[in-house]
């Protein structure tokens, strides 16, 4: 009588703690992406206001240092990732293009192609055919677009999106170390930014390991040894450059 394992009540078999459904992957893609970006943020302004403030305490200059870098470092990042989706996007719209057409010229040899694909999955001749037509007659180029090339045309990414996001985070990571280098006395302004620099380098990479399913403690451990070493090299070079005489 019913409540076996494959009873109709038990048909779904999606388990509560796994994430299913459309999207997921590309959610996760983003997020990692905004923390890596948001990364980017912290070490890059950091690592110039540090430098900037071993060469000199002067508040105007530190101003207009962090500005250049928090502005310029945010449209960089955002040009670069709108160049870098813009190319993979048109190279998936070309894709898809080319798979519409071919399923309107030649439907036969796409659904032997489909059919194809799931029996050299080790689905028999018979099921893989059955398999291909139901799904031809569902969405036959999404099935074709999933099968053949990995691709789901709602998930294409715009460049656009992904140009405000990375400027976004940019700006989110900038933030901190921006604060901390101008708002402190000037005799804080250089630790109170590496703690808030390495504690939140700590943050991002933990965080990004995590949704990455990687260990965590390596992840920031690598991150917050290069920041170190990254505000230590500016902030040698800054002090060098305002002791000589330089600037």
């Amino acid at each position: 009588m019913g409540g076996g394992p494959d009873s109709t009540a038990g048909i779904n078999h999606q388990h509560a703690n796994e994430p299913h459904g459309s999207g997921i992957a590309t959610r996760l893609n983003w997020l990692r992406a905004g923390v890596l970006g948001a990364n980017d943020g912290i070490v890059s302004v950091a690592a110039i206001v540090v430098g900037v403030a071993g060469a000199t305490s002067d508040v105007g200059a530190l101003l207009a240092a962090t500005l250049a870098a928090v502005i310029g470092g945010a449209i960089s990042m955002a040009l670069g990732e709108y160049v870098s989706v813009s190319s993979s996007s048109d190279s998936q719209n070309a894709l898809i293009a080319k798979e519409s057409r071919e399923l309107e010229q030649m439907p036969e040899e796409e659904l032997a192609e489909l059919a194809g694909i799931y029996e050299s999955k080790g689905v028999s001749a018979a099921t893989a055919r059955q398999v291909a037509l139901e799904l031809t007659r569902h969405n036959a180029l999404g099935a074709h677009l999933e099968a053949e090339l990995g691709i789901d045309p709602n998930e294409v990414a715009s460049p656009w999106h992904a140009a405000f996001a990375s400027f976004i985070a940019f700006v989110a990571g900038a933030a901190l170390p921006a604060l901390a280098i101008l708002l402190p006395a000037e005799g804080l302004r250089v630790p109170v930014t590496f703690a808030a620099t390495l504690l939140a380098l700590a943050g991002t990479g933990g965080l990004g390991a995590y949704l990455g399913g990687a260990r965590i403690l390596p992840a920031v451990t690598r991150v917050v040894i290069g920041g170190a070493l990254a505000l230590m090299a500016t902030f040698l070079i800054g002090s060098w450059l305002g002791t000589s005489g330089i600037v």
